[in-house]
């Protein structure tokens, strides 16, 4: 006899990437391009562990680091994490407050929580095409439905199309339902993409002029993750035409420094939004792990954040090169495209001929059959499915391994190509 399910546990769905991850353990000789997992081999462990010596010498106080904390997360690394945004928005000091700043479990939590508390099942978000594929899951997961904005060619949003798209759905009375606007702002998971400053003003602009607020959440996980230089765009949170348009920046320190520690944060302008996300988060977990916080706070300013994530960038602009550099020396000719990334972890490849690449393809099948795999871009796209499109991750596996998974793709990749054209 089996028990029933609330209609939130029926919704639930196994997820993509537990699935991807399934193949990763069950098919060790299989070198994985899917999951963004971050290099192992530069994980801080020598620096960890000098902090933690350093908390264990400091009595009463480091013992305090193994107690329960406050729900809304350390004052301190609040403060820090504070200053750092409005150092990155060049804005003054004090211009925004440290009580709007909370500590989540990694950005992941902070996407749910903003999702749980803003919307009821049958309402919708508006996100990019294509987009965060585990953010798509969240949506499914809480009953919510993803509208896919209109895109340019560059893979920017379309505003005049958004526009329409508004009016459209005001017409429609469809707006009713309508709760937010989610935007994946620097070195997009999947594309590598960074919304340019200006089409952030423009679609605030659109916002603000709606007869009710839309909330905007911008994820940033990937903002400081860059190979030479930052994206000059400033956050929402910095420009003019978001101030009274309810805006959640979330971003984490688990892609830049330690992803085991598990810390994200998130800055929410809206006081009511925040207070019910902590109200619910309270409930789930009583705060993210103090000892994590503490850690990572440490690292945060004493400086040893910044020297490894500096390490971690050149690690990275390395590992993209030989990914990119090697998939190009074999496919270009064939037709395969993708754009040169300025950060993160992914190449976002487009097929030739339409050639079909999601999870039921049988190019899929094909590259588990020479030992890579790899994520289905079908995922990331909200209704319609585009099947010509793959992610690859280069963030976990060593320039070795990058060049021999790049080598096992390439030859699914010619066998295919080859049979389409035969």
């Amino acid at each position: 006899m089996s028990i029933t399910l609330s209609e939130l546990g029926l919704r639930q769905k196994p997820s993509d990437i537990t699935r991807l991850m399934a193949i990763a353990i069950e098919r060790p000789d299989v070198l994985s391009l899917a999951a963004g997992f971050t290099d192992n081999d530069s994980l801080p462990l020598a620096e960890v562990r000098d902090i933690v010596n350093d908390i264990s010498n400091e009595g009463p106080s480091g013992k305090a680091t193994l107690q329960y904390g406050s729900n809304i997360g350390r004052s301190e690394l609040r403060s820090i994490l504070t200053s750092r945004i409005e150092a990155q928005d060049t804005l003054e000091s004090g211009t925004l407050d440290e009580e709007r700043m909370f500590i989540s479990n990694g950005s992941q939590q902070s996407l749910y929580l903003a999702i749980q508390t803003l919307c009821n099942p049958g309402d919708c978000i508006l996100v990019e095409q294509p987009t965060y594929f585990v953010f798509l899951e969240i949506l499914e997961g809480l009953g919510v439905t993803p509208i896919g904005m209109p895109m340019d060619e560059t893979g920017a949003v379309d505003v005049e199309g958004l526009k329409a798209l508004l009016t459209e759905m005001n017409e429609s009375g469809a707006i009713d339902r309508l709760k937010a606007l989610y935007l994946v702002s620097y070195f997009a998971n999947p594309t590598g993409h960074s919304i340019s400053e200006s089409t952030k003003m423009e679609i605030g602009s659109v916002l603000s002029r709606l007869e009710r607020p839309i909330a905007v959440i911008e994820d940033a996980a990937y903002r400081e993750l860059y190979f030479d230089s930052p994206h000059s765009a400033r956050s929402c949170l910095a420009i003019e035409t978001f101030v009274g348009i309810p805006t959640l920046y979330t971003s984490t320190l688990t892609k830049p420094y330690s992803s085991g520690l598990k810390v994200g944060y998130a800055y929410c302008t809206d006081d009511s939004w925040k207070e019910s996300m902590l109200t619910v988060k309270g409930q789930q977990d009583f705060g993210t792990a103090n000892f994590a916080q503490a850690i990572v706070e440490r690292a945060l300013s004493s400086g040893s954040f910044d020297r490894h994530l500096n390490e971690l960038r050149g690690i990275y602009k390395r590992k993209m090169e030989t990914l990119h550099e090697a998939l190009n020396s074999e496919l270009s000719e064939l037709g395969w495209s993708w754009s040169v990334p300025h950060g993160a972890l992914y190449l976002w490849l487009r097929s030739p001929n339409a050639l079909q690449t999601d999870g039921d393809s049988r190019f899929h099948a094909a590259c588990i059959e020479n030992g890579v795999f790899y994520v289905p871009g079908d995922l990331c796209y909200p209704s319609e499915r585009v099947q010509d499109r793959i992610r690859l991750s280069f963030g976990t596996l060593a320039v070795k391994e990058i060049e021999e998974a790049a080598t096992r793709f390439s030859l699914a990749a010619k066998s295919m190509t080859q049979a389409v054209s035969r």
